[in-house]
């Protein structure tokens, strides 16, 4: 009976948590603007959660469960995806990152778009002429 309230505690937190909690709370409805361009607010998501029971009575003539729980859930912006003329882009409202290893995941998406255009650009062979 025990084992069965505690996780029962357990799966009522949780259930919380996923209702708080979905993809559009990551990645937000886009906005279109004027001009053609399409706006896709992106957040960061950080979640903990924590629960416990017991089942010790102070007499055995109550009986009973004792339990616990608790979560916190963060939503941080962190920029939007700007997707217009056929690219997209990432426009970051977060501080510029600190360390060499928060520096190299910032540019990622731009290098892997300067690396599509070279291989674009000079990895296709040209048929010989001769």
């Amino acid at each position: 009976m025990a084992d069965q309230a505690v996780s029962e505690l357990m799966e009522g937190a949780l259930d919380k948590i996923r209702g708080m909690v979905d993809s559009s709370t990551v990645v937000g409805t886009p906005i279109s603007t004027p001009d053609g361009a399409t706006l896709i607010p992106v957040s960061r998501l950080s979640f903990g959660f924590a629960s416990g029971g017991n089942d010790k009575t102070a007499s055995p003539s109550k009986p009973g469960v004792w339990g616990g729980g608790g979560a916190a859930v963060k939503v941080e912006p962190v920029g939007f995806l700007l997707a217009k003329d056929g690219g997209a882009r990432m426009l970051c409202i977060q501080p510029p990152a600190f360390s060499a290893a928060d520096r190299l995941v910032d540019m990622t998406p731009e290098l892997l778009e300067k690396i599509e255009g070279y291989i674009d650009k000079y990895g296709k062979k040209q048929p010989d002429k001769g």
